[in-house]
């Protein structure tokens, strides 16, 4: 449940009440008119009929720049003591029907911050990144679960995978290139390391992140999906954020050391091992957003986002197919022409 809250001309009074008692607001009330002729209104909404409201209230005021729509988060809703049995065992029935869920505007706003590229992305990055360098080269895990808490790569992949379920080309655009930057650092940091300091690669840490097999697809998946569905329930996104740290930053590290020595064959290994993780982290988290109903608001919006979909799909769920084949043709031993 959310308050929401909008300030507007008073002229819009009447539609706002009608518009909360149509939406099924459990409660709303007024606050006073400011100098500017506006006034506001608070809606406290249940989760299931919040988007439908947001969507009618964005249509109302498509053509008023002084209209604001404000969404605000609550920790409890206290009522009197009087409440009667039934009430109670009514909002347990909808507590159970209907999980809590946020709005595509608030997930647009929580989502695209993590597709910003800048200065604090990046040292977020480099920092992991030699976090987990140092974990993997001392075969240290408890040092590479440090690298994967704050390692900064869930954003702009969550952030990719949302964008073009709405058919975003900006966000879209901005999350990859947030992405191949991310990737990128991390992995030149990596190559300087191997470079420059003379480490061993041998670690067990190290070297199975060199190959990939299907339990490593799984994970993949495992990992966009339950990012989505930690965004879409409002639950704690911390453990997310390491298991997509645990598919993305540690083999880009390895590959970066591996390049950085000159082991081409486990570099390889490890850059399989990045793709498939990638790929599979970008198709479940997509699915899954398709999945929880997450659209475009116009009817023409909608349209150009299923162009858009039905070929992001196809590209990822075809990648996905090529990789799996090279993994099962690497795993019976044949040599794969890279």
């Amino acid at each position: 449940m959310r308050i929401v809250e909008v300030i507007a001309d008073r002229k819009h009074a009447k539609t706002l009440a009608g518009m909360a008692k149509f939406y099924g607001a459990e409660d709303f009330w007024w606050g006073g008119d400011a100098e500017d002729g506006r006034c506001s209104i608070r809606m406290l909404v249940p989760d299931d009929h919040r988007q439908a409201l947001i969507d009618s209230l964005q249509d109302l005021f498509t053509a008023n720049d002084r209209a604001r729509i404000v969404i605000q988060s609550i920790d409890a809703v206290l009522t009197h003591e009087g409440q009667d049995d039934k009430d109670l065992e009514n909002d347990k029935d909808k507590d159970k029907a209907k999980a809590v869920a946020a709005t595509r505007e608030e997930l647009y706003s929580q989502i695209a911050k993590g597709a910003q590229l800048d200065s604090n992305f990046l040292v977020l990055t480099a920092l992991s990144t030699l976090v987990a360098a140092i974990g993997l080269i001392e075969n240290n895990v408890a040092v590479i679960i440090g690298a994967m808490v704050i390692a900064p790569l869930l954003g702009p992949n969550i952030a990719l995978a949302f964008a073009t379920s709405l058919g975003d080309k900006e966000l879209t655009w901005r999350a990859f290139k947030t992405n191949i930057a991310g990737i990128g650092l991390s992995m030149l940091i990596a190559v300087a390391i191997a470079l420059v300091l003379p480490v061993g690669l041998d670690s067990s840490e190290i070297l199975s992140r060199t190959d990939v097999d299907l339990g490593g697809v799984v994970l993949g998946l495992s990992s966009g999906a339950a990012a989505v569905l930690s965004l879409t329930t409002g639950l704690s996104s911390t453990l997310v954020g390491v298991m997509v740290a645990v598919a993305l930053l540690p083999p880009t590290a390895t590959m970066g050391m591996m390049l950085g020595a000159g082991r081409w064959e486990e570099a390889l290994g490890a850059f399989l091992l990045l793709i498939v993780n990638i790929v599979c982290v970008l198709l479940s988290a997509k699915v899954v957003f398709l999945l929880k109903g997450v659209r475009p608001r116009s009817w023409t919006d909608r349209n150009r986002a299923k162009q858009s979909n039905a070929i992001y799909l196809s590209l990822w769920a075809i990648l996905l197919a090529l990789l799996i084949v090279v993994i099962l043709i690497r795993a019976a031993g044949w040599h794969v022409p890279w």
